[in-house]
């Protein structure tokens, strides 16, 4: 590889990483936390929580995204409490 192919692909690595963050504000007053992939596992793995994935129907989803915003709750919190209540019934 040219030595200049490698000088262009360093330039895009650190255009696509300067594009990713955000500019915090006037003197980093503003300026907002954000968490990476690996910190977000983390803390996910910290408060016991496990990535599940499921299909559902898109007006059952709909459903659930209106109750969420009704109770002004999180989508993961509504559907944890659903499952709880569903399989406490049982």
């Amino acid at each position: 590889m040219k030595r200049a192919e490698l000088a262009k692909k360093k330039g895009k690595k650190i255009d696509t990483t300067m594009s990713k963050t955000s500019t915090p504000g006037r003197f980093g007053k503003d300026a907002v936390a954000i968490l990476d992939r690996r910190e977000q596992r983390k803390r996910d793995q910290e408060l016991g929580l496990v990535p599940f994935a499921v299909k559902l129907n898109a007006e059952l989803v709909k459903k659930l995204q209106a109750l969420a915003l009704d109770r002004q709750t999180g989508l993961n919190e509504l559907v944890g409490e659903l499952l709880k209540a569903g399989l406490k019934a049982k």
